[in-house]
């Protein structure tokens, strides 16, 4: 009886699943329009007095998006304000949409990781993955790993597409 032998694992392709980057982080979001005066325009002296007395710490362990549901023009000393607050309690704060910010916390965690580990690595980026924006972490991932990288593809071991290979020299 010959014995089953995995020659995926004995090639040393390296597998990244795209999961391994999304956000674990609760996220919440601060709406401008419900700062609004009849949602329509916003009043600088009831804006930072709700800055004021706002609870911040709330946001303590969380990643926030900052934007407005409504059509209205905010002047960006408000912005800049709402996240001076949040500086203090998270560094996990966008401007923009909820996608905005798990593009940026993906691209954190993409950064976190140990490159040194994938020096001269054959990597395989794994394509089905239940994250919000795949096409992005994928191109950030080709931006992280190509430095170090021997050899990047797209897919599945038994399946992949060629991205990058590095040039003998």
């Amino acid at each position: 009886m010959t014995e089953i032998v995995n020659r995926v694992k004995e090639s040393g392709l390296i597998s990244i699943d795209l999961a391994d980057y999304k956000p674990r982080i609760e996220i919440t979001s601060i709406d401008f329009a419900d700062l609004l005066w009849q949602r329509l325009v916003l009043k600088e002296k009831d804006f930072r007095a709700w800055a004021k007395d706002h609870d911040w710490s709330q946001y303590a362990s969380k990643a926030v998006f900052v934007h407005c549901s409504e059509d209205a023009i905010i002047p960006t000393w408000a912005f800049m304000l709402i996240c001076s607050q949040l500086q203090s309690h998270t560094n996990d704060y966008v401007v923009g949409s909820e996608k905005d910010l798990e593009k940026e916390l993906i691209r954190k965690n993409i950064l976190k990781d140990d490159i040194s580990k994938y020096i001269d690595g054959r990597i395989i980026i794994k394509g089905c993955s239940d994250i919000a924006a795949p096409e992005f972490a994928m191109v950030e991932l080709v931006r992280f790993l190509q430095p170090v990288a021997k050899s990047i593809m797209y897919g599945e071991p038994c399946s992949t597409v060629p991205v990058f290979k590095r040039m003998r020299s």
